[in-house]
C-alpha cells in the first residue's frame, strides 16, 4: 500500500472511490504476504496485487463491484477452491482477501494518514476484516493525533489500538483476531512505521551499490565517510544522504540521539583499521537489527583480534556479521550488493539464507499473532 499512497490520494482529492483488495490470511504456499494489496481505480487501472497473477483478474472482477457498489467483501483462493469460484493458485496455498470501498467517506482522514508517513511518522490503520456485519470495514488511525475512529466496540478498540502499537515498534502489517462476547472479529493492522535505516560506512563503489539496492528494499540509506573528496552526493545518488564524519562520531551521535534502533542495518566497507575498529565498537554495543563488516576471512580474524583487545566481549562479537553477506560467489560491486543484502533479509526473517529446494519452512514469511478474547465486565 505504501508505494501507492500517492495515487490513491489523487483519487481521493478528486472524489473518485476506489477499491483496495488485500490479503488478509494465507495458508500454504501463497505468493504474497498478509497485507499485500491492489488497487482498482476510478478507471478500472489495476496497481499492485495480491498473488503471483493466477487470482489477479477474478479479484478486479470483484473490486469493481465493490467500488461501484459499496459493501465490503471477504473472499477466499485455494486449493479445492476452484470449482466453487472458477480459479485457484497455481502454488497450492490459500489466500483470503478483504475488498473495501476507499472515498472520503470510508475513509474521511486519509490525507491525514499520507502525510504523516510521507514525514516519516508512525501509523497505523487498522480496519475489521472479518466478523459480524456491523463491524466488517469499521476503521480505526493511530498516528501523531492520536487515535481516531471506533472499530465498534470500546474493549475492542483499546486491544487493538494496543496491538498497533506493538505492530509499529515491529514494523510488521498483520491480523490480530480477537473474540469479542463469543464472536469472532479479525482486525487487519496496516503499520507505517518510519523506514528502517540503512548505514554504510565507507565510500567505495561497493556501497554505491548496495546504497542503491537498501534504497529498492526500503531502507532510509546513509552514507557516512571522513574524507570529503570521496563522500559526495555525486557519487552516491541513491542515498538519502551523504554524511562527511568520522564513522564512530557519527554512530555515537546517532544512537544517542535514539535514531538507532533494532530494524537499524549497519555495515562497516571501509576496509581500514583506524576507520573500523572504533566503529564497530560503537556499533557492537547499541541496538542495531545487524551489524556487518566488509572484506576476506583473514581480515575477518584479525579484526576479531583487535576488537578482543580492545576489551569487546564474545557475545558482542557473536553479533558482527563478518565477512559481511551469503556464500554466492560474489565479485562485483552489485553481486556484492545482492549478497551482502540477502544475508540482512536472512537475518531479519530468521532464516539460514541456503537455497530454496531442500528446505521445510514456508517460502514466505506471514506472522501470525495469538487472538485476544474481550468479555464483558
Amino acid at each position: 500500500m505504501r508505494d501507492h499512497l500517492a495515487d490513491l490520494l489523487r483519487w481521493w482529492v478528486a472524489n473518485q472511490p476506489v477499491a483496495a483488495a488485500t490479503v488478509t490470511a494465507t495458508a500454504g504456499s501463497a505468493p504474497r504476504p498478509v497485507g499485500a494489496t491492489m488497487l482498482v481505480g476510478p478507471d478500472g487501472v489495476v496497481l499492485g496485487s495480491v498473488s503471483g497473477g493466477c487470482v489477479e483478474a477474478a479479484v478486479h472482477a470483484e473490486a469493481e463491484q465493490v467500488r461501484d457498489s459499496g459493501p465490503a467483501r471477504a473472499l477466499r483462493y485455494g486449493a479445492g477452491l476452484e470449482a466453487a469460484t472458477g480459479v485457484g493458485l497455481t502454488c497450492g496455498g490459500t489466500i483470503d482477501v478483504f475488498v473495501e470501498r476507499l472515498d472520503r467517506v470510508t475513509f474521511p482522514r486519509l490525507d491525514e494518514v499520507v502525510t504523516a508517513v510521507r514525514a516519516g511518522r508512525p501509523v497505523a490503520v487498522l480496519t475489521c476484516v472479518a466478523g459480524p456485519r456491523h463491524h466488517l470495514g469499521r476503521r480505526m488511525l493511530l498516528g501523531p493525533w492520536g487515535e481516531h475512529g471506533s472499530l465498534g466496540d470500546a474493549r475492542l478498540d483499546a486491544a487493538a489500538v494496543r496491538h498497533a502499537e506493538v505492530s509499529l515498534a515491529a514494523g510488521r502489517t498483520e491480523v490480530r483476531r480477537h473474540t469479542v462476547d463469543g464472536e469472532g472479529i479479525a482486525v487487519l493492522v496496516t503499520a507505517f512505521p518510519p523506514p528502517p535505516r540503512m548505514i554504510l560506512f565507507g565510500a567505495t563503489d561497493h556501497v554505491a551499490a548496495l546504497a542503491a539496492l537498501g534504497s529498492q528494499l526500503g531502507y532510509r540509506v546513509t552514507v557516512c565517510d571522513a574524507r570529503p573528496a570521496f563522500a559526495t552526493r555525486r557519487r552516491f545518488p541513491a542515498a538519502d544522504e551523504v554524511v562527511v564524519d568520522w564513522p564512530h562520531r557519527y554512530l555515537a551521535a546517532e544512537t544517542a540521539g535514539a535514531r538507532v534502533d533494532g530494524r537499524t542495518v549497519l555495515i562497516a566497507m571501509t576496509h581500514d583499521p583506524k576507520f573500523e575498529l572504533p566503529l564497530l565498537e560503537v556499533a557492537l554495543a547499541g541496538p542495531a537489527a545487524y551489524v556487518g563488516a566488509v572484506g576476506s576471512r583473514r581480515a575477518h580474524a584479525e579484526r576479531l583480534a583487535r576488537l578482543r583487545a580492545a576489551g569487546v566481549d564474545e557475545g558482542a562479537l557473536a553479533r558482527l556479521a563478518g565477512p559481511a553477506g551469503l556464500d554466492l560467489g560474489a565479485s562485483t560491486p552489485t553481486e556484492t550488493a545482492v549478497s551482502i543484502a540477502a544475508e540482512v533479509i536472512a537475518v531479519r526473517t530468521g532464516r539460514s539464507g541456503g537455497p530454496l529446494g531442500p528446505g521445510h519452512e514456508r517460502i514466505h514469511v506471514s506472522p501470525v499473532a495469538p487472538p485476544e478474547v474481550l468479555t464483558r465486565p
